[in-house]
């Protein structure tokens, strides 16, 4: 359950009153139970066992005489259980005021943020190379960190840092006047582009003067070879087109889309700056700068034939972010084997003067592997994305049609469902965990899975339709419930015994629903803290799993009146929190499964 932090706030202005401990250690020490029926909160009385001279034990049950007695304190409950002080706040007087929380769009909207701008550089991958599983990690955190950066109140805006430019340019032309085959660069470009970038590598290991063809080929599209420049476009147009695809079955934009060759320009600038700082030195012919006093490696600025490398871009691309997109923020969403390059570029930036790199932040997530091998292209060790998203929708699609075969708009639902569950897959990880890729768990429909935080917004829009055509009678589920039911293997099993109904109508199961929804905005405010999507991932699979818990164990349409709308009042809020959090995740909710 989500501490809310309504609760939270009373409860250690209660505490402040009978402990006369500070607000800030108060606010450390308090837990959220382990179970509803254990209270809302919990307060641990250690702490006092050496100032009060007394067992824990004893100062809990004191504390609780005192607050019991306390008048403005009448609706929270408290007990002593061992050395805890468990606090339960009464549901009839509260409920209201949580059921106006979460319907309130200060709640879901916050403005934590204040309108600074965010500047996400994400997905940036290689041109002339195939979307593979491993470019989807920064290409849906980023598309996901967006979207909660939004709801947080930052302005954010996506750029797509093409690998558009650099060495591996020279070895892809090598590669291709050696040995495309016209036709095939015809008919599938990218596909030819990989084979022979593959070819190159395995003939570089015997034939080592390849590389030198590769650096001079890379040498002349730097100064402006016309043919050089002319096969380059090729590579970019072809590349983009094929990218959009991809971006656009992700449901994945971008606010503005520079490869690497925009900063071409930039960079003598940077180059001319860091030498009026008398910053570069001479190393082996190349040129540096020294981080010694930071325990790093020199940051490598001009190599030793002359040419840049991508420190030099990374610093051109961050001052153009700030200084002409004007970002208050610079945010890199790459892996996490980039941690060194970025720490070496951020501390380059402060000795240049910037005091505004102290405003870059990398956000590093694990590598993506399969079968516990990393992926390479250069070895052609890759699985396309495109392959993966084909085989998730056809999975989805079987399902359905064996389930719910009269089911309307079936392969638009599949569509859905197959995205995003590649999709949720990657988002419920921790970003800095990495992924051994398994497409037969991506796609599963039981378990922590997209599918079964979908089915759970489906199942709460089959009710209201119910409620919105009077079928009120019939409590029991429906034909389509119950092929919704079928659909999903994760979906809890009815339990026909319904909880002890209190006066107030608020079983456990209500109110830890009510109570969780409650907590969204500070779970929203963490994971922008943090930087991390999964946290909201996984409020997405417990909102499901406590309102399937609420549904098996509650009735909702045939029971008392003033418990029928309540409960109809926290289903369909239910729904739209799913719904909001799917957005956030990049899904997209069917009404139906």
């Amino acid at each position: 359950m989500s501490t809310v932090s309504l609760f939270v706030n009373e409860a250690i202005a209660m505490l402040q009153k009978v402990t006369e401990m500070e607000v800030g250690e108060l606010t450390k020490l308090l837990e959220t139970p382990p179970s509803v029926e254990m209270g809302d909160l919990a307060f641990p009385c250690f702490v006092l066992a050496k100032s009060w001279r007394r067992a824990p034990q004893q100062i809990a049950a004191e504390l609780c005489s005192r607050i019991s007695e306390h008048p403005d304190y009448a609706h929270i409950h408290v007990t002593a259980a061992g050395a805890y002080v468990n606090m339960y706040w009464d549901r009839t007087i509260s409920s209201t005021a949580l059921l106006e929380r979460i319907a309130d769009q200060q709640h879901y909207q916050l403005q934590v943020g204040g309108g600074q701008r965010i500047i996400i550089d994400m997905s940036s991958p290689n041109i002339a190379k195939p979307f593979g599983v491993g470019h989807l990690r920064s290409t849906v955190i980023g598309a996901a960190l967006y979207r909660m950066y939004r709801a947080a109140g930052y302005e954010a805006l996506r750029v797509n840092h093409i690998g558009d430019w650099g060495t591996q340019f020279g070895k892809q032309i090598t590669a291709h006047l050696r040995w495309s085959d016209p036709l095939q660069m015809e008919q599938n470009p990218i596909g030819e582009a990989l084979r022979v970038y593959i070819k190159f590598h395995d003939e570089a290991a015997e034939h080592p003067e390849l590389e030198d063809e590769a650096r001079d080929w890379f040498r002349k599209l730097e100064s402006g070879d016309p043919q050089a420049l002319e096969l380059w476009r090729y590579f970019v147009d072809v590349s983009m087109a094929s990218l959009d695809r991809m971006y656009e079955r992700l449901g994945v934009e971008f606010d503005a889309v520079l490869g690497e060759s925009f900063y071409n320009d930039k960079m003598p600038a940077v180059v001319d700056r860091l030498r009026e700082l008398d910053l570069l030195e001479e190393s082996d012919g190349a040129l540096v700068v020294r981080l010694d006093e930071q325990d790093m490696p020199p940051c490598l600025i001009i190599k030793s034939d002359g040419t840049t490398i991508y420190p030099t871009r990374d610093l051109a691309t961050a001052i153009y972010r700030k200084e002409v997109m004007h970002g208050d923020r610079l945010v890199y969403v790459v892996g996490g084997e980039q941690a060194l390059h970025f720490r070496q570029v951020f501390a380059v930036l402060r000795k240049m003067g910037y005091s505004w790199a102290e405003d870059c932040i990398h956000v590093p997530f694990g590598l993506m592997k399969v079968n516990g091998k990393k992926m390479s292209t250069r070895k052609g060790k890759v699985i396309f994305l495109e392959e993966v998203l084909d085989e998730a929708v056809q999975q989805a699609a079987r399902i359905i049609e064996e389930k719910n075969p009269s089911l309307p708009d079936k392969q638009e639902v599949a569509r859905q469902v197959g995205v995003g569950a590649i999709i949720f897959n990657d988002l419920k990880n921790n970003r800095q965990n990495e992924i051994d890729f398994s497409l037969e768990e991506a796609v599963s429909f039981e378990g922590e899975t997209g599918p079964y935080v979908q089915y759970a917004y489906a199942r709460i829009q089959s009710i209201l339709r119910r409620v919105e055509q009077n079928n009120e009678s019939a409590e029991q589920p429906t034909g389509e419930e119950v092929a919704q039911q079928s659909a999903s293997e994760a979906v809890e099993p009815s339990d026909s015994s319904a909880a002890v109904e209190e006066p107030s109508g608020w079983t456990d199961t209500a109110w830890e629903l009510l109570c969780h929804l409650a907590g969204y905005d500070s779970e929203l405010e963490r994971a922008v803290r943090l930087h991390e999507p999964s946290i909201m991932a996984r409020y997405a699979l417990q909102t499901a799993r406590l309102f399937n818990q609420f549904y098996s164990h509650n009735r909702i349409l045939d029971c008392p009146p003033a418990w029928r709308e309540q409960r109809l009042q926290l289903s369909r809020q239910t729904g739209e929190y799913l719904a909001r959090l799917m957005e956030l995740l990049g899904m997209q909710a069917p009404q139906q499964m």
